[in-house]
């Protein structure tokens, strides 16, 4: 079953007093790359979560980011220096002014920089078992995004090599027809084998036929398959081009105009496969 590169998979799970939520985001590109926004202090689990996220993931441009809420804090610390300058700022100022109003410590406590919370620190030792399997559950739910659509590719690209199919069919009828009608016109087979010689469209047809083919059986495959499917459809759009311009028919180029528009849709629509 082929699998699109774009997708969204999230998870979110408990740590004590704290969340760690995971998010996986992915979109198209030509190769593998994944892109991490960790929290701070949790640097050395990079290669563990890439090597996660990429034994799953084989193309693509991955952004997994990594959160953890739920603030606690630990000591509080009282800066004694800070707190006896500020005192003698105060009292300085009380005596040039005449003032004889006390100051509390429940306001000097709330002077800036006075009172520190210490927020408490979750080292990546005691992060990495919780994550992990947040992780895990993300990168499963990215997956099942991709394969669903992915389904949906599949049935839109079959359902256009189908229809190349049947115009190409319909290219053969009119080829057929229109070259015996044209040969008629010409005075001596010399004339005749020229014209033959020059528009001859069997082997383009024969290798644009064998390329549909192919096509249709590899988006029944499974693995990592977008670069081939994309190869394919290049030597089709070539085949189509010869074929445009060895024409000699008005409804020949008709349809041959129409199998490339089916082709421009279908490599369109493969650069979204993993």
């Amino acid at each position: 079953m082929i699998r699109s590169m774009t997708g969204f998979g999230s998870s979110e799970i408990n740590l004590g007093t704290h969340k760690v939520s995971v998010e996986l985001r992915s979109t198209n590109h030509k190769f593998l790359e994944t892109s991490l926004h960790l929290p701070e202090g949790s640097l050395s689990l990079e290669e563990k979560i890439k090597k996660i996220v990429e034994g799953q993931i084989k193309r693509g441009r991955v952004t997994c980011s990594v959160n953890i809420s739920g603030k606690k804090f630990g000591d509080a610390f009282i800066n004694k220096q800070l707190l006896k300058r500020y005192l003698d700022k105060i009292n300085k100022a009380k005596k040039e002014l005449g003032l004889f109003d006390s100051v509390g410590l429940d306001t000097l406590i709330n002077l800036p920089g006075v009172l520190t919370l210490e927020e408490e620190k979750i080292s990546a030792e005691s992060l990495w078992p919780r994550l992990k399997i947040a992780l895990s559950i993300a990168v499963d739910n990215l997956c099942r995004a991709r394969k669903k659509e992915g389904v949906a590719l599949q049935g839109y690209l079959t359902r256009q090599a189908v229809e190349l199919r049947a115009r190409l069919s319909e290219i053969k009828r009119i080829l057929k027809n229109s070259l015996r009608s044209r040969l008629k016109c010409f005075k001596c087979d010399e004339e005749r084998a020229s014209f033959l010689k020059d528009t001859d469209t069997t082997e383009e047809i024969d290798r644009l036929g064998f390329h549909i083919g192919n096509f249709k059986s590899k988006i029944n495959s499974s693995g990592a398959i977008g670069k081939e499917l994309d190869f394919i459809a290049q030597e089709m759009q070539r085949e189509a081009n010869t074929l445009a311009a060895k024409t000699f028919d008005v409804a020949v180029s008709a349809q041959v105009l129409k199998v490339k528009s089916l082709i421009e849709k279908i490599r369109e629509q493969v650069q979204n496969i993993e």
